[in-house]
């Protein structure tokens, strides 16, 4: 019976089912699904790679032959004049220019007339064996090759590449490239240097003599204003403003302070204080002796004032001697404040002093700031002049035929030597490229059709696309006869299977979240997918551990329970029904039911026949009503029912069970169907424990799953099994 505290987990379980799954992948499964499909890519790579790496190497051999060659950038030189002209590359769309002249047809027409016949026949060599007989050799025109003019990124460099079917020929081309190029260079620089010459040296003379002029004004003008070097002139001026000022406000700041001491003493002196107070009274001259002593006196004074009187000849001779040095301490203070006075006038006289040089300096800098915009421009007007006819001169000195030939903007660099191998087929690029092909065919063809693929195979499958708890795995047990393989749990039979069946039955108890008693169905999408087997060797795994067990055949269209336990089918589901069985008494010892004890704590319900429209007896009321009376003499009652992609029969026997396991086998069902099933079974407000995946044989057990226990219980029970 369903109590209330199922709720919340079906509530999770719908949660779970309406939240959208991830479909992330890790590298196992990538690896998984490479070894599964492993021979199926394994033929179409190598025959996608092999068949490009042949075709590749079976190409015409080709050879590559490069000259280069080198623009000049010298500096601009600026002239004026119809005949002035600058031939050197001034920039990339200069050197483009030149590219482009390279590539041109007429560049391509020098060099076919170049040729000789000789060089005509170097270059026809290669076609000649491919030649029918009778035909004429190609042209020199049409076997020139194939001509690349590019620059090098970031220089002036620009390479000629040929490619030739004759490596002798490609050098060839390349070179004569090169030779007819710099002949079209000289050709039209010619044209253009007449004349220059004389413009130059006109220019020159020119230039020279307003260089001379404006030296000579700016000489006049320094010697008029005592000016050797006005940079250092002015530099010289500033360090001694910038002294002065210093001088000015150390000694404005010294006489602040003689000042301030000077007025603390008269100020003591007016309120009658000891002027012993102030440091400076106290530490000039003999005062700080005078005091000392005076005190000693005092001090003695005061003893002998305890032994005599005032009038005793030692009282006379003490208070003699106090007068004394208090008259010279007077005189001592007085000559300190006079000290201080002075002191005082020399920090003013100082000052002033520091003020009139501070003065003077900010005059001279003055005087230097407005001399300086006019030398500063005689300056620049001499050494512009002078800059200019350097330049003229240096043109002129060019000018010359045979340095103007030489100093051509173009020069060639390297010469182009006739390749040692072809560059294609370059066979270790083929290769290469062979290798990276069939990587990409083998991932390809192999992840490709693992989306195309749509079947379940694996643990991944069932967790992370369909969403639900992989309960266990069961191995491949066709080895096996059909008499044991459904009781390999009740019969506690030693083999592989039987520990794999107990798995699934452990994970059913972690995941269950109802207690008993309580009804187990057990469906599956398509038949042939093992959910009787799971059924009978689930049950048989409650039984052992205790559980009062009852199996039901509820596939009522292909009931097959009866047969797997030996027996007839003649009681059952279908009987009780027809007969309108009595749901009074212990349903067990019905005789229409006909429930059979197979084992120990597991019983029998068999369909009693087979039934067209099953549908009328599983959504009558009687059907309910007996799997409420089974479930109160039953701890656990396991449901075999159809496939659910079948027929509907699962799902109306899902309205009226507690949990529900699918059973999902290798490579059978597709995923899709099987995640909306499972969705239209969690619609029936049914916990969904998980799947059971069977049928996986003992490698792909260890490979498309965590679970290592098949190998582990083959290696501990091998010997006895």
């Amino acid at each position: 019976m369903v109590t209330a505290s199922k709720t919340p987990s079906r509530a999770r379980g719908d949660a779970q089912a309406d939240e959208p799954m991830s479909e992330r992948r890790t590298l196992r499964d990538y690896a998984i699904i490479l070894r599964e499909r492993f021979w199926i890519a394994l033929p179409l790579a190598l025959l996608v790679s092999i068949g490009l790496g042949y075709m590749k190497a079976r190409q015409v051999p080709l050879y590559q032959s490069t000259a280069t060659m080198r623009f000049e950038k010298p500096a601009v030189v600026v002239g004026r004049g119809p005949n002035v002209t600058d031939e050197s590359v001034r920039g990339f769309v200069d050197l483009n220019t030149y590219l482009q002249e390279l590539g041109s047809a007429s560049m391509r027409e020098r060099v076919i007339n170049s040729l000789t016949p000789e060089e005509a026949r170097i270059l026809q060599r290669p076609y000649l064996q491919d030649l029918q007989p009778g035909q004429e050799p190609p042209s020199a025109g049409a076997a020139l090759g194939q001509l690349n003019v590019g620059d090098v990124r970031d220089s002036y460099i620009i390479r000629i590449s040929v490619v030739h079917r004759d490596p002798e020929a490609a050098a060839l081309v390349a070179n004569r490239y090169v030779d007819q190029f710099m002949d079209y260079i000289f050709d039209r620089r010619g044209d253009t240097v007449a004349g220059v010459g004389d413009f130059l040296e006109q220019r020159a003379e020119a230039l020279r003599l307003e260089a001379e002029d404006a030296e000579r004004r700016l000489r006049d003008y320094q010697r008029k204003h005592d000016l050797v070097d006005l940079d250092n002139s002015t530099n010289l001026v500033r360090n001694r403003l910038v002294q002065a000022d210093q001088a000015v406000t150390n000694a404005r700041l010294e006489r602040i302070r003689i000042e301030e001491l000077l007025q603390q003493v008269e100020s003591f002196r007016d309120q009658g204080r000891s002027l012993l107070e102030i440091s400076y009274i106290s530490s000039h001259g003999s005062v700080n002796a005078l005091s000392l002593q005076l005190a000693e006196l005092r001090r003695n004074e005061a003893i002998l004032a305890e032994r005599y009187l005032e009038r005793h000849p030692r009282m006379i001779d003490v208070a003699n001697e106090i007068a004394v040095v208090e008259g010279q301490l007077q005189d001592a203070l007085n000559l300190a404040i006079a000290d201080l006075r002075t002191t005082v006038e020399k920090a003013r006289t100082q000052e002033r002093s520091m003020q009139a040089e501070y003065v003077k300096a900010e005059q001279e800098q003055r005087r230097l700031n407005e001399l300086s915009a006019e030398h500063n421009s005689l300056r620049d007007q001499a050494q512009i002049k002078r800059a200019n006819y350097q330049q003229i001169v240096s043109r002129l000195q060019e000018v010359d035929t045979e340095e103007r030939m030489e100093s051509v903007p173009v020069h060639p660099l390297d010469a182009a030597v006739p390749a040692g191998a072809p560059f294609t087929p370059n066979i270790s690029g083929i290769v290469k490229s062979s290798v990276l092909v069939f990587v990409l065919v083998f991932v390809g063809v192999a992840v490709g059709l693992s989306f195309i693929d749509d079947r379940i195979k694996s643990a991944w499958d069932v967790e992370h696309f369909i969403g639900v708890n992989l309960l266990g795995i069961i191995p491949d047990l066709s080895a096996l006869k059909d008499e044991e393989k459904y009781s390999l749990v009740l019969e506690n039979r030693q083999v592989p299977g039987t520990e794999s069946f107990l798995s699934v039955y452990s994970a059913v108890k972690i995941n269950s979240k109802l207690d008993f008693p309580k009804s187990l169905l057990v469906t599956s999408t398509i038949p042939g997918e093992g959910k009787t087997l799971i059924s009978c060797n689930l049950s048989g795994g409650f039984a052992r551990h205790g559980r009062k067990t009852l199996l039901i055949d509820c596939d009522l269209r292909r009931p097959m329970l009866h047969r797997h336990f030996q027996m007839e089918n003649d009681k059952g589901l279908i009987p009780w029904f027809e007969n309108k069985g009595s749901l009074d008494g212990v349903m067990a010892d019905d005789p229409d039911l006909g429930i059979v004890k197979v084992g120990e704590n597991l019983s029998l319900l068999r369909s009693g026949g087979r039934s067209r429209i099953p549908t009328e007896l599983l959504e009558s009321e009687r059907f309910v009503q007996v799997l409420d009376r089974l479930q109160k003499e039953y701890e656990l009652i396991v449901i075999d029912s159809p496939p659910v992609g079948a027929v509907t029969d699962s799902l109306l026997i899902a309205e009226h069970a507690d949990e529900v396991i699918y059973v999902c086998r290798f490579n059978r069902a597709y995923r899709k169907h099987i995640r909306q099933y499972i969705n239209a079974l969690q619609s029936a407000k049914r916990e969904m424990l998980g799947i059971v995946l069977n049928g996986l044989s003992p490698r792909r057990i260890e490979y498309y799953s965590n679970y290592r226990y098949y190998r582990s219980y083959k290696k501990y029970y091998g010997a006895e099994s």
